[in-house]
């Protein structure tokens, strides 16, 4: 089908959606939400492109403040883009041509590990790739760094044995999965996964056969996260899956856009898919549990796949010291995994999690979960598309009963006009309170022709927490105050050390 002009990236819509029955449900719930794929904070600017499955809206909606006037001001922490200077020459290959194709707007999945166990943080870049169609030349590897210990890294993408991996790369979690001491590495991507083990700091191993873990030949994933979800000692595996995709599919939708042309089409023009849950046996082996333990969420109007998931985060949200799944999911509703010893119920719309403080799914994307004033609040920050505002879930009740807080916390307003994708909480001044930072960019390199108030490149956002007695909990750190973190980027995965 071809479809002209701008249209909101919401399922709304779509007969059978979610956010139908949201809209009644969440206002009816008033009285009465992990960590991103890799997410956290480098800023790195990767070339061209890593967007994420988005669309347009008619108008920008500007910016506005979230500071009280009496407030204190944010503190003065310039940082400094030292890229360059630290050896640092990652570049992200998406693989656009000029088809526009729906991937492309993803990608560049980052994390600190160490992976030589050495004490020092090293840096680890996910690549996407060439399409297979176009031959064009050589694989597009995972790039590892290796951290000198002064400040700069030295590429050992060959020497650890990553240069031989080929794979359309989305995401990354790490974590040591055979109590062996070192850090190995789970890497998703359109088309199967990634399971590498790490040879005593040294070389990592393919062992995705065997494993479990390889997921579909047709799937995409995007984030995923190691936790213990059966309390048995190891670390198991929860894996975002987003779309039902293929280029056939997407080039028949032909999504385009007045004033640009074909266009990266936004998710509502895909059926959406089931996330997985493995757990681990021991030996790199794992089994799919995802339908006996609950993860699963269909449709109740069609049975279909309800989830578009592209981030999760883990945390006992009620302290019975079981392990909960928070899912950020693209255009439908967010799902909360609520762990009750071992198996899963999913209790997104009964929390206040699955719709934004207006009864509305949002374009989420990145996710992350903190205790944000140092006491029992437990907050849940999801970055979602352009004209929408971060979503701030708080409970305060330690059962997991959560408010969209977006506009009183001060994150909301300010964030409204940018398009999110990696965020986390980090405390950035050294003052004890949890800071949050998310990273921006469009999806569509040319949008400022269709809206003028948007652009392709954005600046990194930072949020100063205030504390309690602040009219706002969160105030927006001005550019001037946070140096070369501020410069415009195409902002995608991010992590800090």
């Amino acid at each position: 089908m071809n479809n002209e002009g701008p249209q909101r990236h919401s399922d709304a819509d779509v007969p059978d959606d979610d956010r139908i029955i949201g809209q009644a449900v969440r206002w009816s719930l008033i009285a009465a939400f992990a960590i991103l794929l890799t997410a956290a904070g480098l800023w790195l600017l990767f070339s061209r492109a890593e967007p994420v499955a988005e669309i347009i809206e008619d108008q920008p909606i500007a910016a506005a403040t979230g500071a009280g006037a009496s407030d204190p001001q944010p503190p003065e922490v310039r940082f400094t883009n030292v890229t360059q200077a630290a050896g640092i020459d990652f570049a992200h290959v998406s693989g656009a041509y000029g088809e526009r194709l729906l991937p492309e707007t993803m990608g560049g999945g980052v994390a600190f590990l160490d992976y030589d166990s050495d004490g020092w943080q090293d840096l680890l870049f996910i690549n996407s790739g060439n399409w297979s169609w176009r031959n064009e030349a050589g694989p597009t590897p995972p790039v590892l760094y290796r951290n000198q210990r002064d400040g700069t890294f030295e590429n050992v993408t060959s020497a650890s044995g990553l240069d031989g991996v080929a794979l359309y790369g989305m995401g990354v979690a790490v974590a040591d999965i055979d109590g062996d001491g070192d850090t190995d590495m789970f890497l998703t991507a359109v088309g199967t996964n990634r399971l590498l083990r790490n040879e005593g700091g040294e070389t990592f191993i393919d062992i995705t056969v065997g494993s479990g873990l390889k997921g579909g030949d047709n799937t995409w994933s995007t984030g995923a996260a190691f936790f213990d979800y059966d309390r048995d000692g190891d670390l198991d595996l929860f894996v975002c899956n987003y779309v039902t995709w293929s280029r056939e599919l997407d080039l028949a939708v032909d999504y385009r856009l007045t004033g640009i042309g074909r266009a990266y089409g936004p998710p509502t023009n895909y059926a959406g898919t089931h996330s997985y849950l493995y757990r681990n046996d021991g030996n790199g082996q794992f089994t799919d549990v995802s339908v006996e333990a609950g993860v699963q969420v269909s449709n109740p109007a069609t049975g279909l796949p309800a989830g578009k998931a592209l981030a999760v985060a883990t945390t006992d949200i009620d302290g019975d010291g079981w392990t909960d799944l928070l899912v950020a999911n693209d255009t439908v509703q967010n799902f909360l995994f609520h762990n009750l010893g071992g198996r899963f119920e999913e209790a997104g719309m009964g929390s206040g999690f699955a719709f934004d403080n207006s009864g509305a799914a949002t374009g989420a994307m990145g996710i992350d979960v903190a205790h944000f004033s140092n006491g029992d609040e437990l907050a849940v920050a999801v970055g979602n598309f352009a004209n929408e505002m971060t979503s701030f879930y708080v409970a305060r009740d330690g059962q997991g009963l959560f408010t969209d807080e977006a506009i009183v916390s001060g994150v909301g307003p300010s964030s409204r006009e940018a398009l999110s994708f990696g965020l986390f909480f980090f405390d950035y001044d050294l003052d004890g309170r949890l800071d949050l930072l998310q990273t921006n960019g469009h999806v569509e390199d040319e949008i400022n022709i269709v809206q003028p108030g948007q652009h392709y490149e954005q600046p990194t956002q930072l949020f100063w927490n205030c504390g309690p007695d602040c009219m706002r909990h969160y105030a927006p750190v001005p550019p001037a105050s946070s140096g070369e973190l501020a410069t415009p980027v195409v902002g995608r995965g991010a992590s800090y050390a």
